[in-house]
């Protein structure tokens, strides 16, 4: 009886999306909050049941059972099926009989979920809404995990989420994928959120491990997910996987046991993910093709030297063309802030601090650090002040701690 929370909680983040995914496809999505309340309750029935009976030999379908049953009651009962679905419905030439018109094969499935990724991002919602959305409706977090990944409060999330959902219905958005002329152009918006929603767990700083994690996986998911289909499976979408891919790789190694971050250069290689090393440059060499080259084109190739560990010029110099190319389509200080420490790598210290002392991102602890790494040895009351002012700007103590022991390596300016 131990393990059944556990199954029940792996089985709602898997299912949850998908059966709101089909249920709104069918009903439409001015009903979207309907179908949340219908899973939820599906979640809620299986929980009393199962924990009695134990679990059925298959639940997916146990569940998809009884969410059939509980959406054509509860359309019935409302008379919101006669009044209001049933229009809309036929206009479509989609007449919805009985509960065999909710679909829960495997292919309808995914093409509900793909039709749903494209509503969430859609453009008339704000970015956070987007990402908000697509944790909630696309891969099944509750408001507390979303509020945890957000650093905020579930009032917060919720009325986030409450917004966006009336954008969806206001906006009269339809669960469907773009004309072919537009999925293109859409495309981007969907990459952009996913590309999001995969740095907010890697860049992450919730205390929360297996979120940040969680994040992450999903992030890829919604990416493969794409790969699926022709028209979104295009050169930038690969070259969208492969950077997670290569980024996932060393999650493991990121941290120290006691959770306080490793720099790359302190990096155990052997916790390095080979499978999805592998993985990466299988979508790397995908994304080659046709003639357009995108941040995720770049970040993706910058992220696969990133993945061989040995220190050579080459190496850097090639990462350091790679950011002056990223710098020209999308410029932004932390890639001007990773391109200088490229910068340092290829062409040494004093090079590297002409360019950093330029940047001025006051506000940025990591710049701070760089400053501090690039003083060290040459000026060591500078690099000790640029790492307490690092320091001072860090917003969790794991960071903070790796501060210090970067001031605490520091030699006294005082010993000769």
């Amino acid at each position: 009886m131990e393990k059944e929370p556990v199954s029940l909680k792996q089985l709602f983040k898997q299912e949850f999306s998908k059966m709101v995914a089909v249920i709104s496809k069918l009903y439409g999505l001015q009903h979207i909050e309907i179908a949340e309340d219908i899973v939820s309750e599906t979640f809620l029935v299986a929980a009393e049941t199962w924990d009695t009976k134990g679990l059925p030999p298959n639940p997916a379908a146990w569940l998809y059972t009884v969410a059939k049953q509980k959406t054509i009651h509860h359309f019935r009962r409302n008379k919101i099926f006669d009044e209001k679905v049933r229009p809309e419905v036929t206009a479509r030439h989609e007449l919805v009989e009985d509960a065999d018109a909710l679909n829960f094969s495997q292919e309808n499935i995914k093409d509900s979920q793909l039709q749903m990724l494209f509503a969430v991002c859609n453009p008339a919602i704000a970015s956070e809404a987007q990402i908000g959305l697509a944790l909630r409706i696309l891969c099944g977090f509750g408001i507390d995990e979303i509020a945890e990944a957000f650093l905020s409060n579930k009032e917060t999330i919720n009325k986030r989420l409450f917004r966006a959902k009336e954008k969806l219905r206001t906006e009269n958005i339809k669960m469907e994928l773009p004309p072919a002329q537009e999925i293109t152009q859409r495309l981007d918006n969907v990459l952009h959120i996913i590309y999001l929603l995969f740095s907010e767990g890697y860049y992450s700083q919730t205390q929360n491990e297996i979120l940040r994690q969680d994040l992450c996986v999903e992030a890829l998911r919604l990416g493969l997910m794409l790969t699926e289909y022709d028209k979104t499976n295009l050169p930038k979408t690969n070259a969208l996987i492969a950077l997670m891919c290569f980024h996932a790789s060393r999650f493991n190694a990121r941290q120290s046991p006691e959770g306080i971050p490793v720099l790359y250069e302190a990096q155990d290689e052997t916790l390095w993910d080979q499978s999805l090393i592998h993985q990466g440059i299988h979508f790397l060499q995908l994304s080659a093709a046709g003639n357009e080259v995108t941040s995720y084109h770049l970040e993706a190739r910058i992220a696969y030297w990133h993945c061989r560990k040995e220190d050579t010029p080459e190496k850097w110099e090639e990462i350091l063309q790679l950011y002056n190319s990223l710098l020209m389509i999308n410029y932004s200080p932390s890639v001007a802030l990773n391109r200088t420490f490229a910068l340092y790598k290829a062409n040494g210290q004093a090079a590297a601090l002409i360019e950093a002392e330029k940047l001025k991102l006051e506000n940025n602890h990591f710049y701070f650090i760089l400053l501090g790494e690039l003083y060290k040895n040459i000026d060591n009351k500078k690099a000790r002040l640029n790492f307490q002012k690092a320091w001072q700007l860090a917003k969790t103590d794991t960071e903070k701690q790796g501060i210090q022991a970067q001031i605490d390596s520091i030699p006294d300016e005082h010993t000769h």
